[in-house]
């Protein structure tokens, strides 16, 4: 299975891309994967938020394929990490497609692009930087995929 990870804009926050690596070179060493940081949209402010959203949705298209599409939102479904890596397993089994979570910018994404989703995914209720989102996702990942090959993950 190849797994896709698609955001807009690149991580500013210098710790928080740090880890980010750091998860991302676990998950290649478990599975294929891809990050893909679309271009964002500059120079708007935020009033602007639709078409900031739209710029953005654009630009994450470009990069999609067949994939299994996966959307964060916090109109998603919420799971244990047990759960997610029984989502995984059995998207792996019965999908030739590569798995692509998608995660918006600072606005989140664009409702049309949410609507083309093959799934929606909560991560949590509670609101988070959509940076620090990147990185609760691939870590929860990593332990989804931990459990799919019966490795030992620290609790």
């Amino acid at each position: 299975m190849v797994i896709r990870f698609l955001w807009p804009g690149k991580t500013k926050n210098k710790q928080v891309r740090d880890l980010q690596n750091r998860y991302f070179r676990k998950l290649s060493r478990l599975e294929k994967c891809e990050l893909i940081e679309s271009k964002e949209a500059k120079g708007l402010a935020e009033r602007n938020s639709r078409k900031i959203k739209k710029i953005e949705a654009e630009n994450l298209e470009k990069h999609l394929k067949d994939d299994y599409i996966i959307c964060l939102s916090d109109k998603g479904e919420e799971m244990t990490s047990l759960d997610l890596a029984r989502f995984l397993e059995k998207l792996a089994l019965d999908s030739h497609r590569a798995a692509a979570f998608v995660l918006g910018g600072y606005l989140g994404l664009e409702d049309s692009f949410v609507k083309k989703a093959d799934f929606l995914l909560c991560l949590s209720k509670m609101t988070f930087s959509h940076e620090l989102t990147r990185i609760m996702l691939l870590e929860q990942i990593y332990r989804a995929l931990t459990l799919i090959k019966g490795r030992a993950y620290a609790k």
